[in-house]
């Protein structure tokens, strides 16, 4: 069975930092792109970074570059996403994607950050 279970995610003040993590299992972590896509309330899917297999290449939504820092450590099958200095506009649910080497695409369930003072 696939899994991609977030955490991390919490209550940060402006200006503030979170670490998001998002453990993989059920499939071939290595094989996988992997991005953080977020929704904030009332809005749609917004993606926010990405990652190639090995970690060679980043990719961030303009709204995330100098603040977001995407990561993995393939031997443990974990994608990070450090978050600093927090805006407001930074509330969210965060989810971890998966886009196997095959085409399969794969969630998790989501993890809540809200940022405010």
């Amino acid at each position: 069975e696939v899994q991609l279970v977030e955490s991390g995610g919490g209550l940060a003040q402006p200006g503030g930092s979170l670490r998001l993590s998002c453990a993989a299992s059920g499939f071939t972590f290595d094989d996988a792109q992997m991005n953080w896509v977020r929704q904030a309330p009332g809005k749609g899917l917004e993606w926010v970074s990405g990652i190639t297999w090995n970690g060679g290449s980043t990719y961030y939504a303009e709204s995330a570059k100098g603040r977001f820092t995407i990561s993995r450590d393939n031997a443990k099958k974990t994608l990070y996403l450090q978050m600093n200095s927090l805006k407001p506009e930074d509330t969210a649910v965060y989810y971890c994607h998966a886009r196997h080497v095959y085409g399969s695409d794969f969630w998790g369930q989501g993890t809540q950050v809200t940022v405010s003072s």
